[in-house]
C-alpha cells in the first residue's frame, strides 16, 4: 500500500503562484497530479517516471505548472505559476506501480478520461479568485 498526503492549497488571486506537495510512503513507476472541478470529472494535469524524472503535462498546464520529485524527502511537488479561476479544482496525487497504466495516464492528460491509478491521495483544494 502507498499512502499519499496533499497539502499546499489554499486561495490565490489570479495571476498568482502556489506550491503543492505530496508526501509519499514510497515512489513508484509514476506518480501525478490529477485535479477535478466540483461536478466534473477527473483531469489529469502533470505526470513524472520517478526512475527517468520525465515530465509530461497537460495542455492547459504547459509553460505555467512544474511537476517535480524530491527523492530524499519521498515528495513530490507541482509548481503553479499565472494561475487562472479555472485552474480551481481539488488536486489530488496520485501513483501507480504498473509502467502500463503510466503510460495510459500519461496519453490521457488534460483530457476526461480519468487516469486509471492505483494510489490516491486525499486531495487539497485551490481557488483562484478573478
Amino acid at each position: 500500500q502507498v499512502q499519499l498526503v496533499e497539502s499546499g492549497g489554499g486561495s490565490v488571486q489570479t495571476g498568482g503562484s502556489v506550491t503543492l506537495s505530496c508526501a509519499a510512503s514510497i515512489f513508484t513507476e509514476c506518480m501525478a497530479w490529477v485535479r477535478q472541478v466540483p461536478g466534473k470529472g477527473r483531469e489529469g494535469v502533470a505526470i513524472i517516471t520517478t526512475m527517468t524524472a520525465a515530465t509530461s503535462y497537460a495542455d492547459s498546464a504547459k509553460g505555467r505548472f512544474t511537476i517535480s520529485q524530491d527523492n530524499a524527502n519521498n515528495t513530490l511537488n507541482l509548481q503553479m505559476n499565472e494561475l487562472k479561476p479555472e485552474d480551481t479544482a481539488m488536486y489530488y496525487c496520485a501513483a501507480d506501480r504498473r509502467p502500463s497504466k503510466c503510460l495510459a495516464a500519461r496519453r490521457a492528460l488534460g483530457t476526461m478520461d480519468p487516469p486509471d491509478l492505483a494510489y490516491w491521495g486525499q486531495g487539497t483544494l485551490v481557488a483562484v479568485s478573478s
